[in-house]
């Protein structure tokens, strides 16, 4: 089994500070927290985090705005962001969260069952943003029929490779180049055998 990413906990209220570290640590996960979002973000420079759990009010940086800072930086991984609340999610609030690249919500008081939940999906998300980058990366391809080699050396169809990775589905099109180099002639060769087969029955 893979190590569990850390968990980074921004939270301002120490008693909820300490209700956050105290769950995630009994669930297995590192965790690094920090009481206001400008010490967060100074670490989060440096660390590049994958899991952050932010208070959405705080003094200084609130979630919001470390969450968009995050979004706006180049990094080579994805940080999955669990915003708290204290109050409802209007539908204002929500579209804002989002807007901001919000991932899930946790509500106050929170429990054990709330924590494990959106960390294992999380856990899930970056999982699967990880086989993607993989995908994206060099993979055994034959030259000929651009069959895939996989992991237990059998040679499957790209699209079946993919598919069982990712659940991602292929429609089929064909690009203007190979349009021009393999359609276009064999379209000329049909309409010339064509009129060949026409002329042949008239005579």
């Amino acid at each position: 089994m893979a190590p569990k990413h850390k968990v980074h906990i921004v939270e301002d209220d120490p008693s909820t500070r300490r209700l956050l570290e105290n769950l995630t640590s009994l669930l297995g996960y590192e965790v690094a927290s920090y009481d206001n979002g400008d010490d967060a973000w100074d670490a989060f420079a440096v660390e590049d985090p994958n899991i952050v759990i932010s208070d959405w009010k705080m003094p200084g940086k609130d979630g919001l705005e470390l969450c968009r800072r995050l979004r706006g930086m180049k990094s080579d991984t994805y940080t999955y962001f669990i915003l708290v609340t204290a109050q409802r999610r209007s539908r204002g609030n929500l579209e804002q969260a989002i807007e901001a690249g919000v991932d899930d919500f946790l509500k106050k008081p929170i429990g054990s069952d709330e924590i494990w939940n959106r960390l294992r999906v999380a856990e899930r998300i970056l999982g699967f943003n990880q086989q993607v980058k993989t995908l994206e990366s060099l993979i055994p391809i034959c030259a000929y029929c651009k069959k895939v080699r996989t992991d237990d050396d059998l040679w499957e169809q790209i699209e079946q490779y993919v598919n069982e990775r990712t659940g991602a589905d292929f429609t089929h099109s064909i690009c203007p180049e190979c349009i021009e180099k393999y359609v276009r002639p064999e379209m000329e060769e049909y309409k010339r055998s064509l009129r060949e087969k026409n002329a042949t029955a008239e005579s």
